[in-house]
């Protein structure tokens, strides 16, 4: 409910003054909301079928006209072919990876990029974690509005051209690593940001300007990636060979996924759907990787919502973020699906549906969903360690019950994990991966002294 207070400086501050309140009344929304989710039941996205363009052609027609540089996807990433919702192929890499992080993930769920690369350990997986890499800044725009889409496609282009050139450090040729991108928000943006250059030429332009002031340019052109790639996609096409090496049995495990909105909703022809995956009806990452380690994917019926993060709301009016996140979720998963882990794929959506849920033992609503990326459960499941390695720990909402029901003694690892700490404070701590992984190179850059003639 709202009242004149509210658009005078109360709930709508800070959003401007389009947003006024709908004084709908509870019928009136529930009829919007029954229309909603009977609207979107069945591939809702697959709109304008014959009117929608493939931004590729327009890529490799660019580049034939000696305008743009493609980085192509090469027989060295080990690329696996997938079905976009238009049934379009989207070449997916699976070797020799590029990791594109998120500021979300280092800073709110460690195990979440940890998870990432140990599988990709545990697979054999060659990769470098990039240390010259910046945000995507697209949090920062649709939260407050500041920036523009010259500096969003500029930091888009700055970063693949990092990747491009971060063999250098390995002394392996440009474009050898290709980016993995962890982040749903820089995903989605930076899937906007690749049409857009396509279709302005007045937006290459300046983008191609401020690029040669960095020494970012290939042969003087901009530099574009052949496909933007998310780390679910990757985890998708690598779904059977992660089930392959999998030590837990969790068929007795009720599992709901939460798509994230800037996964599949941004730029959705270029999503992955798979006729094996609940019929094609919902987007194929992460369910597919939950029914191939065998859980029981229980589909329930807000599954659309957004998770309540929103970037407005979260800045301008954070308990409709909270309420949405324990009301529209994390109760329906509970109490309709009887959930036992709700999973996710994308940074603020874990965030949101995770760490907001102590907020409603102030009113009662304790629903005690553990919330987590597919990673971290595929971890799991192939043994990983929960606080180690998953970092379960970092998480607001309990998970001990749900590691009893996969047969995990918890209260074990957690004394392994102390004793372990102990460890790290004389000094004696574990690295995923050797440190030359993270050193790369680009203009300007000089290799450290402590690792010279040190390369791979």
């Amino acid at each position: 409910m709202t009242n004149d207070k509210d658009t005078q400086g109360g709930a709508y501050s800070g959003f401007g003054a389009d947003w006024k309140p709908s004084n709908l009344t509870a019928d009136e929304a529930r009829r919007a909301t029954d229309w909603v989710e009977q609207k979107i039941d069945k591939r809702a996205l697959l709109t304008s079928k014959e009117r929608k363009e493939d931004i590729r052609d327009r890529m490799w027609e660019l580049e034939r006209e000696g305008e743009i540089v493609v980085h192509r996807i090469s027989d060295q990433h080990e690329p696996v072919m997938a079905k976009t919702l238009y049934g379009w192929d989207k070449k997916i890499p699976t070797n020799n990876l590029w990791h594109h992080k998120s500021c979300g993930q280092c800073g709110n769920i460690p195990g979440y990029p940890s998870s990432v690369l140990w599988i990709m350990n545990q697979m054999g997986q060659t990769y470098i974690d990039e240390t010259d890499q910046t945000s995507c800044t697209a949090w920062n725009y649709h939260g407050s509005g500041i920036g523009n889409v010259v500096s969003l496609a500029s930091v888009f282009l700055r970063n693949f051209h990092q990747a491009y050139m971060s063999a250098k450090s390995q002394g392996l040729p440009p474009g050898h690593f290709y980016p993995l991108i962890h982040c749903g928000t820089s995903f989605g943006n930076y899937k906007e940001m690749r049409i857009f250059l396509m279709e302005s030429p007045e937006l290459r332009a300046e983008v191609k300007k401020i690029l040669g002031k960095l020494g970012r340019l290939v042969d003087g052109k901009l530099l574009i990636p052949e496909e933007v790639v998310h780390y679910s996609e990757w985890l998708h096409v690598m779904r059977h060979r992660i089930a392959e090496r999998q030590t837990i049995d969790v068929s007795n495990i009720r599992s709901t996924v939460h798509p994230a909105c800037h996964v599949y909703k941004m730029v959705p022809e270029d999503v992955i759907y798979d006729d094996t995956v609940m019929e094609g009806n919902r987007v194929a990452v992460t369910t597919g990787l939950m029914q191939a380690l065998g859980t029981q994917v229980i589909d329930y019926s807000t599954w659309y919502d957004c998770c309540g993060f929103g970037f407005r709301h979260i800045i301008g009016e954070r308990e409709f973020t909270r309420s949405f996140a324990i009301d529209r979720k994390i109760k329906v998963a509970v109490e309709e699906a009887k959930s036992d882990v709700m999973i996710g794929h994308d940074t603020g959506c874990i965030t949101t549906l995770d760490k907001n849920q102590w907020i409603g033992k102030a009113v009662d609503k304790v629903y005690a969903l553990p919330v987590m990326a597919d990673c971290q459960f595929a971890a799991l499941s192939m043994g990983a360690h929960p606080y180690k390695l998953a970092q379960l720990h970092w998480h607001a909402s309990p998970f001990e019950v749900l590691l009893e029901k996969m047969g995990i003694d918890w209260e074990k690892a957690k004394a392994e994990f102390e004793a372990y700490l102990e460890e790290v404070k004389q000094g004696r701590i574990e690295t995923l991966y050797d440190p030359k992984r993270a050193i790369t190179s680009g203009p300007g850059y000089e290799k450290p002294k402590a690792l010279a003639g040190a390369e791979k």
